[in-house]
């Protein structure tokens, strides 16, 4: 493996899909350029390993963690910012995921974000446009689908911005396993499966269609392998068609079954998955019209550095949706950042008694500025309205798990707080979820009086496990409604155990 040279980053991308995993390693220079270290890929089948409850099978799990093991022997030195692991469709769907995630955490030695089907979509489109080769057009307007092994992405995207994404609930895998079952190849499961992919794509093919596109292209493992049998088969020397697609179909409902079935360019390890996969590219052809695909390189785990790459250079499409967030609903944008400063600055003299992460800062500071949010609803318990609304909104940017932390800091800054509103977090993390409500909830009452001045002046603080014990000025007595705020806050707070103390 080439070694780092000079004034390079290095960035570790890591994709928890639902037939394989995936890890790629790259250098970034000062300039963004991107030079690739190591790639690995492991067929792990996560999405084969849902029971009929939706829960991951025991061997399911023991095939993922094996993996992350050695993914994780290869991270070693990494440290948290320079590694990028999602999980997609299966993780999204299991029940049993967030125990799971748990031990996958351990075992790979970095955190693991869940995303949300419209945002794997947006980075498969990322991946993609970086990935184009120099004779396509990078400006033009691009149609990209990916289909993994539990959903498919279907994107329209221009230079490097995903326009219009979907993510619908088929997959390589589940189509397979549904459809062709036991290997069988027959006639009457093509058409089933043709069927039933064609009703996904009924509520977004006329949308797509009047969208329109210059260029299309595909990603991943089920379309390499479609453009690698054509390739075998003689058909075309590059890219895919409709008609290469039925030649295809064809060998194959001639074999009858997967065990008779002799096609070059198709793997071992893809052939029980390859039926249903190939249904689902037919289908979204027949149905969006699409002529002829090119296949790209590019996908998830690319669109993962690159997405980290614009944070490193202070980019990020999360601080720029938190920012339409506040427009749209009309947030006192000063007094949101007069509590921001002070929820920070909290943070920071709890960070090292509470052991609160650092990636937890940009969280609270999302939370700050929408605190309010939910009084675009209605003032009347507020708080509540503005969680349900970021649990609920498509967040550009967001993993699901930095989704809820936003929806339940909001839903718990100010009145009563029910304990089980954090159970529902990974446990390891449940209690410093309570550390950064406490925080939010002090910044919120330090500027009750929105003069946008600066909050109380705070001379020594201290913080135990479960305490924090405030000494103010003594300037500060003349604040009678404040004090009598944090009296009846120290109740609230006693109602998750949590001991506030405070004196001038």
């Amino acid at each position: 493996m080439s070694s780092l040279m000079a004034n390079e980053q290095r960035i570790a991308a890591v994709d928890l899909g639902s037939n394989s995993f995936h890890m790629i390693v790259v250098s970034v220079d000062s300039l963004g350029n991107v030079r690739v270290l190591d790639r690995l890929r492991e067929p792990v089948r996560l999405g084969a390993g849902l029971d009929e409850f939706g829960n991951l099978s025991l061997e399911a799990k023991l095939r993922a963690l094996a993996c992350l093991e050695r993914f994780g022997e290869r991270l070693r030195d990494f440290s948290s910012t320079e590694v990028a692991a999602v999980g997609t469709n299966t993780l999204r769907m299991a029940r049993n995921a967030r125990s799971f995630l748990d031990l996958a955490e351990d075992t790979l030695g970095h955190s693991i974000s869940v995303i949300s089907g419209r945002e794997e979509a947006r980075l498969i489109y990322l991946g993609v446009s970086h990935s184009l080769s120099a004779t396509e057009d990078k400006e033009a307007r691009r149609f990209v689908i990916d289909i993994g092994g539990g959903s498919t992405e279907l994107i329209i995207g221009q230079g490097y911005e995903a326009l219009h994404t979907e993510s619908l609930r088929m997959g390589c895998v589940s189509s397979s396993r549904r459809f062709f079952p036991n290997g069988s190849l027959e006639r009457t499961a093509w058409k089933e499966a043709l069927t039933a992919a064609h009703l996904e794509l009924i509520p977004i093919q006329k949308t797509y269609r009047d969208i329109g596109w210059e260029a299309a292209n595909g990603a991943s493992g089920t379309i390499k392998t479609v453009e690698k049998v054509i390739q075998q088969a003689g058909l075309a020397n590059f890219g895919i068609t409709l008609e290469h697609m039925y030649d295809i179909q064809a060998r194959m409902i001639a074999a009858r079954s997967i065990d008779k079935l002799q096609l070059a360019g198709l793997s071992e390890e893809r052939k029980p998955i390859f039926a249903g996969g190939l249904a689902i590219l037919i289908s979204t052809f027949e149905a969006l019209q699409i002529k002829r695909m090119l296949v790209s390189e590019g996908a998830l785990r690319e669109g993962l550095v690159y997405e980290r790459i614009n944070r490193m250079q202070q980019d990020d499409l999360r601080g720029k949706a938190v920012l339409n967030l506040q427009s749209r609903f009309q947030v006192d944008v000063a007094h949101a950042q007069a509590v921001r400063k002070t929820a920070l600055a909290l943070f920071d003299a709890c960070q090292r008694a509470w052991r609160l992460s650092p990636d937890l800062r940009e969280v609270l500071a999302w939370a700050a500025d929408l605190h309010e949010i939910g009084l675009a609803v209605s003032h009347s318990g507020y708080h509540k309205h503005g969680g349900y609304l970021l649990d609920n909104f498509d967040l550009i940017g967001f993993s699901t798990r930095e989704q809820h932390w936003l929806s339940l800091l909001v839903r718990t800054h100010r009145r009563k707080i029910f304990p089980q509103l954090f159970e529902g977090l990974e446990a390891k993390r449940s209690q410093q979820a309570v550390y950064l409500s406490v925080i939010l909830r002090l910044a919120v009452l330090l500027h009750r009086d929105r003069s946008g001045q600066a909050a109380l002046s705070i001379e020594s603080l201290e913080a135990t496990e479960q305490a924090l014990d405030l000494v103010f000025a003594e300037h500060e007595r003349e604040r009678p409604l404040l004090f009598a705020d944090l009296d009846e806050e120290k109740k609230f707070l006693k109602g998750i155990n949590f001991r506030l103390k405070y004196s001038i």
